[in-house]
């Protein structure tokens, strides 16, 4: 029988290693762990340029007394069509929600919600992504919840499916309109 060297078996463990790591690692994988530094904090500037008809929402806006959600979106982004029923669906109950359209072109961002309808009561773009930068966003879609103060309280990264909203989002909604 032929002696197989540790030398040649030491690559196949290695990778084997290294897989289970990563499958474990995937498996406790949160999609609220990436944290926000913007949570408990004024929201930061709302910097918006006017997207179709509408006159971008403001700092103003954040600030009004009632509880709200900010939703960063791209026409590009294909989990942003998966999230967009479940968005027509949260303004249908009549949650104020404000969209942001992340470095996009006007015409396609347009397009996207001729085709996925539009849920915002207000809205700009941010082409260059200053304003992303500026709230801490990592990718689109993410969904903020602010209080009528104008307060973060809560980051979320993803799309917004039934279960996140029963789940996450809609209980912070109503802490926040409560003013607890």
């Amino acid at each position: 029988m032929a002696r197989i060297s540790i030398l040649a078996l030491l690559p196949p463990i290695a990778f084997a290693a290294l897989a289970a790591t990563f499958y474990f690692g995937m498996q406790r994988a949160d999609s609220n762990a990436l944290p926000s530094q913007m949570i408990g904090k004024d929201a930061p500037p709302v910097v918006l340029t006017q997207l179709g008809d509408g006159a971008p929402f403001t700092d103003a806006t954040l600030r009004d007394g009632r509880a709200k959600l900010v939703n960063y979106w791209a026409s590009w982004c294909t989990s942003c069509r998966v999230e967009a029923p479940m968005l027509e669906k949260i303004a249908n109950a009549g949650v104020p929600i404000y969209g942001v359209d992340y470095k996009d072109k006007p015409a396609d961002a347009l397009k996207f919600l001729a085709d996925f309808g539009n849920p915002f009561v207000g809205m700009g773009a941010d082409r260059a992504g200053q304003m992303a930068i500026n709230w801490g966003v990592y990718g689109v879609p993410e969904t903020y919840v602010i209080d009528g103060q104008g307060k973060v309280l809560l980051r979320f990264p993803g799309p917004i499916t039934p279960d996140v909203w029963d789940k996450t989002i809609r209980p912070m909604l109503q802490k926040a309109a409560r003013g607890a």
